[in-house]
């Protein structure tokens, strides 16, 4: 793998494309999509506000499931073990 600037490794974006086309993957962006979507029907958020659609099981696949607005950075950081996995799996 090449190296960049500051020792990065260089993006494969073909192997992300790969990734990102993959059906399971379609179908949680999908379901994120149809969540927030339904939050901005509601009027809970809206384009550039910095919010994300929570899914408080944790299952993006599960497109009725209970959703809550919350900011970006706390949708986004979560407490890992060392293995990183969620510390608290129901986050």
């Amino acid at each position: 793998m090449a190296v960049t600037g500051r020792n990065k490794p260089k993006r494969n974006y073909r192997n992300e494309a790969k990734y990102d086309s993959q059906p399971h993957v379609k179908r949680k962006r999908v379901n994120r999509n149809l969540a927030r979507r339904r939050a901005m029907r509601k009027g809970l958020v809206k384009k550039g506000d910095g919010k994300d659609v929570h899914h408080l099981d944790g299952n993006a696949l599960n497109k009725n499931g209970r959703t809550a607005v919350v900011s970006a950075s706390k949708n986004r950081s979560y407490a890992r073990t060392r293995t990183a996995g969620k510390r608290n799996r129901m986050a």
